[in-house]
């Protein structure tokens, strides 16, 4: 009877000590894969990949602007016109016509008008008569072989006071996809082989960062170049080629 009492209490206390057993196992386990997780995500990198890619400007915008003075109205308005046919004929002579061009209406100031509440007296010709005329075309090299002989409308007595020609590229989201698949791919790249040098693997990815499109001219550097902030928009407008440049910042696990 006894026997039978003392057996009857030895099998739930196997049982509770079995579980409790268990629970300290689970608990150990739990821990110990925290603690795993918690160093993993103390083991990372960060790495940067680069892409560039050299390409030609697709269009090209260019604004003539030529002036004449005179204390004649009548006289300097038409002088201003016969500049205009010469400038229209001068482009058109270079195969630059119709529908790349636009004109602005001739403009005329006058000084004294413009001076009446000033103190000084007015000095030089009354009338300032101006006119533009603005290049839109596709052929940059025409345009760029174009601005290299306006020395033939100095010639005329025409004076030109225009900016070089401004040259875009406008393909910039046809390049983007790809160009961000490669900067991923370097990244990861560079990544494997600091990994491969301190003994890790490449796990996962912790966080990324795309870097900023730039558009410079091609010849360009700078010593910000990481950061993809280098460059001035002057010299990358007045440059045909281009170098379109972007930089994929990314973080790693390392297992």
């Amino acid at each position: 009877m006894i026997v039978e009492e003392n057996r009857s209490l030895v099998v739930p206390a196997a049982v509770l000590g079995l579980c409790l057993l268990l629970g300290l196992v689970f608990s150990g386990w739990l821990l110990g894969s925290e603690i795993r997780d918690i160093k993993l995500a103390d083991r990372s990198v960060t790495v940067k990949g680069l892409v560039e890619r050299t390409v030609k400007s697709d269009t090209a915008i260019w604004t003539m602007s030529f002036k004449e003075s005179s204390d004649d109205l009548k006289a300097g308005y038409a002088k201003a016109q016969t500049d205009q046919n010469a400038v229209l004929k001068f482009l058109s002579d270079n195969g630059i016509s119709g529908e790349q061009i636009a004109q602005k209406d001739i403009g005329v100031t006058d000084r004294l008008t413009a001076n009446m509440n000033g103190d000084q007296a007015l000095k030089g010709p009354r009338f300032i008569i101006q006119g533009t005329i603005v290049i839109n075309s596709r052929d940059v090299d025409q345009v760029s072989q174009t601005d290299a002989k306006t020395s033939d409308l100095l010639a005329q007595g025409i004076i030109l006071s225009s900016d070089n020609a401004v040259y875009k590229f406008t393909g910039l989201n046809a390049l983007k996809p790809d160009m961000i698949t490669e900067a991923t791919k370097n990244a990861r790249d560079s990544a494997a082989r600091f990994a491969a040098d301190s003994g890790a693997k490449v796990g996962a990815i912790r966080s990324a960062s795309q870097g900023v499109f730039s558009i410079t001219a091609a010849n360009e550097v700078s010593a910000n170049a990481d950061e993809g902030m280098y460059g001035s928009d002057q010299q990358a407008d007045s440059s045909i080629m281009k170098k379109v440049r972007v930089v994929a910042t990314v973080d790693y696990y390392l297992n």
